[in-house]
């Protein structure tokens, strides 16, 4: 099912669609999730050693002053030094809006993607339109050259050519319909809806006189760009914490150790269980680790920029490319209007020629097919121009 409308509301039912599936497009959730994922981690960032407890019995009790010691039982809490937790946190979060910049990409990748299947869609059926607009023009023809072989001015042989330009016309229709139930099921697909949903595409697409003004300056804003930006700050991150994980690591703890009285003597405090707070420091003295983290941090880093520098490249490459083929599409638009004209102009000239009895089939058939050609290459030139203008809102805007 088709459903058509001015072109007035062209922008409003693309960006309807646009908004449509970023909303229930199933890649998009998936990323979101991602994202979900990688903000959880920053509470999973906030942590510490586990406390250790001990238990210890002694087989031979060794005997002190105050009487025999018996066991021994321990508990100590690692804490690592101060702002470690908080650097750690600091990285998880830069991860998280790493994974919030691909979100920005995918949403962007599939407008494109939406609005391309769209424009295409709005090809298919002009085209379509346009051939259904030629096959009446044929069948005038036709009727032109069945009274012409009435009176004798024509042959049979201009019927059945006429006959057959509209056959050829009626398969182009066909395939057309084929081409456009495969792209109805692209966007559909994309909109994650049903493969025949009624989609909406305008009657009528022109190209505008004059294009905004675009320049490279919106580039810098483009996620694609920021992504790199963003993985930098995390590496930037990732060496604080390296920084902090390298510092030593504070321990407190008590040992608790159950003493039995004596009986063969009563010195004071006897019986009387230790209690002994203790304290320790975990220093990492062999630290070529940390190091080899910074070296890498940093070499990470620099691989980030020439990364960046190559995609910028990439993105500006694109977007020469693609103003210089709308432009080109406007120029083939108005060169095939002007030509377009003339064909008409042509067909006019054979229309009166017939009055006077001395119109020739072949012309007739080669100007169609030279109207035919110039409609087509409009509207192809009509879709390439807002293909590439979807391209340059991919970019910059």
């Amino acid at each position: 099912m088709i459903g058509l409308f001015s072109i007035g509301g062209q922008a409003q039912q693309l960006q309807a669609y646009i908004d449509e599936a970023q909303s229930n497009n199933p890649e998009i959730q998936a990323f979101e999730l991602r994202y979900n994922r990688a903000e959880e981690k920053v509470n999973e960032a906030d942590w510490i050693p586990n406390t250790e407890i001990s238990a210890g019995y002694f087989v031979s009790t060794p005997e002190t002053r105050t009487g025999a010691q018996q066991a021994r039982i321990g508990v100590k809490q690692m804490l690592p030094w101060f702002g470690t937790i908080t650097a750690r946190e600091n990285y998880a979060t830069s991860m998280a809006d790493a994974e919030y910049v691909e979100i920005s990409i995918a949403k962007r990748t599939l407008a494109l993607s939406v609005s391309q299947s769209y424009y295409r869609l709005y090809a298919i059926r002009a085209k379509q339109e346009v051939l259904e607009e030629n096959i009446q023009l044929l069948n005038t023809y036709e009727r032109l050259a069945l009274t012409s072989v009435e009176v004798g001015k024509a042959s049979a042989v201009d019927v059945l050519r006429l006959q057959i330009r509209q056959n050829e016309m009626q398969q182009k229709i066909e395939v057309l319909e084929e081409e456009y139930s495969a792209e109805q099921t692209v966007l559909n697909n994309l909109l994650n809806k049903e493969k025949n949903a009624l989609i909406t595409i305008p009657t009528e697409m022109n190209i505008p006189e004059i294009d905004s003004i675009n320049t490279l300056d919106g580039l810098a804003l483009n996620p694609e760009l920021l992504k790199y930006d963003k993985l930098y700050e995390s590496v930037a991150k990732s060496e604080l914490l390296n920084q902090r994980e390298g510092l030593p690591m504070i321990g407190f703890g008590v040992d608790y150790l159950p003493v039995s009285e004596r009986t063969d003597a009563f010195p004071s405090d006897n019986g009387k269980d230790i209690l002994m707070p203790m304290v320790s420091v975990s220093i990492p003295i062999f630290n070529n680790r940390y190091k080899s983290i910074s070296k890498q941090n940093e070499l990470r880093q620099q691989e980030i920029n020439l990364q960046k520098d190559e995609r910028l490249n990439a993105l500006e490459s694109v977007f020469a490319k693609a103003v210089s083929q709308r432009n080109q599409s406007r120029i083939g638009y108005n060169t095939q209007a002007k030509n377009l004209k003339q064909a008409i102009y042509a067909e006019q000239i054979l229309i009166k020629n017939y009055e006077t009895g001395t119109i020739d089939f072949n012309d007739v058939l080669d100007i169609q097919e030279l109207q035919l050609k110039f409609q087509i290459n409009q509207i192809e030139a009509i879709n390439n121009y807002y293909l590439q203008s979807a391209i340059v809102n991919y970019l910059i805007n």
